[in-house]
């Protein structure tokens, strides 16, 4: 039996004066999430690496008891931080019952250089996993950035159809450690690596 095309379910958020756009690859199924936001899994350190990094907590944006991460200081910390969050596709097929993305099947991309269109000071591109890496090397015609590393990229250099809205402007593209519990590394060694992007 085919699977059903789940469409995306969160807008992309992109506060005034992003700096920074994070891409994963696309939500767990909503059974999995104890938020209606990015890395919505309560197993997902992604949080946790940011409370780590900015305020030296790893808890910082857990509520323990509801074994849920705080959406409401979530999102204020991102929009005065500047993060932007969109995942590499808007509508997938799940070729298992599970959230890896071995079984994820792209049935359409999310146009990522109109999203960086709507955040004019973005300058910074982070992806979160191995396929979302490969989309957008895919979509800019680039090498694969080494884990925990970065290449400079061009927005004009996106292979899309000639656009109106197509202009040049230097992007860092980050390929960061997955922030998943299955991808081998301590919570420690992806928040030092998470560290570098924000202080270079």
């Amino acid at each position: 039996m085919i699977s059903p095309i789940e469409k995306h379910p969160f807008e992309p958020f992109l506060p005034e004066g992003a700096k920074i756009l994070f891409l994963g690859s696309f939500p767990p199924q909503k059974h999995r999430w104890c938020m209606p936001f990015y890395y919505p899994n309560w197993i997902n350190d992604f949080w946790r690496i940011m409370g780590l990094i900015h305020f030296r907590d790893k808890d910082h944006f857990c509520l323990p008891a509801k074994k849920s991460f705080d959406e409401a200081a979530i999102r204020t910390f991102c929009a005065e931080q500047g993060l932007a969050f969109y995942d590499t596709a808007c509508e997938v097929r799940r070729l298992r019952d599970n959230a890896a993305d071995a079984f994820l099947e792209m049935v359409t991309a999310s146009d990522i250089p109109a999203l960086l269109a709507r955040i004019p000071d973005c300058r910074t591109l982070v992806t979160t996993g191995q396929k979302a890496t490969e989309v957008i090397a895919g979509t800019f015609g680039c090498p694969v950035p080494p884990v925990g590393g970065w290449i400079d990229i061009d927005l004009s250099d996106a292979r899309l159809p000639a656009r109106s809205d197509r202009t040049s402007r230097p992007i860092r593209f980050w390929r960061m450690p997955s922030t998943s519990r299955a991808y081998p590394l301590p919570l420690k060694k992806k928040a030092e690596a998470y560290d570098r992007l924000f202080c270079t």
